[in-house]
């Protein structure tokens, strides 16, 4: 494996260990916490965003993303992508419409990374102005941040505190 494989993949990883920390999350929340906010997004909203974003950034553009079969087969998931404007969500979810979802990212998680060449993580993003390299950590940032939110919630309820995810995820399927 040359240089460039080697920071995808390590890259990768990361991208992978953060979703399994946000699976943690999923899997841990108290039934009681899944639609309460704590002064913020009710915490099944705070998943969906954080997957939203997975899902939209990985995508090549809004068209592309709007246009996959998941999206099509999963119409009230989405309901009007009132994520992409800039407002206060209002919609809940189910777990099992978050876990479905969680499948589906981490899918296409794995998708991105089998298809993507180390020259090309140093074009511009067709998202944000910087390079594709910068944007997946970027993206990796934005899961984290939501899963430590998470997991402080979780542990000030239950006094259970997330696991650390070192490196990589192989997601049992469901």
């Amino acid at each position: 494996m040359d240089n460039g494989q080697k920071l995808v993949d390590a890259v990768k990883k990361q991208m992978l260990a953060a979703l399994a920390t946000l699976n943690q999350c999923i899997d841990n929340c108290p039934a009681s916490e899944w639609d309460k906010s704590h002064n913020d997004a009710p915490f099944s909203q705070v998943l969906f965003h954080t997957l939203f974003y997975v899902d939209y950034y990985l995508s090549e553009d809004e068209h592309e993303f709007k246009a996959q079969p998941f999206h099509a087969e999963n119409k009230s998931l989405f309901r009007d992508y009132e994520e992409l404007e800039y407002k206060k969500a209002e919609e809940v979810y189910t777990k099992a419409e978050i876990t479905k979802y969680m499948d589906f990212c981490y899918a296409k998680t794995n998708g991105y990374f089998e298809k993507a060449e180390a020259e090309n993580l140093f074009l511009k993003s067709t998202h944000r102005d910087m390079q594709n390299i910068e944007f997946i950590i970027y993206i990796t940032r934005h899961v984290q941040h939501h899963a430590a939110q998470l997991g402080l919630r979780i542990q000030q309820v239950t006094g259970k505190e997330l696991r650390w995810e070192p490196s990589g995820w192989d997601r049992p399927q469901n």
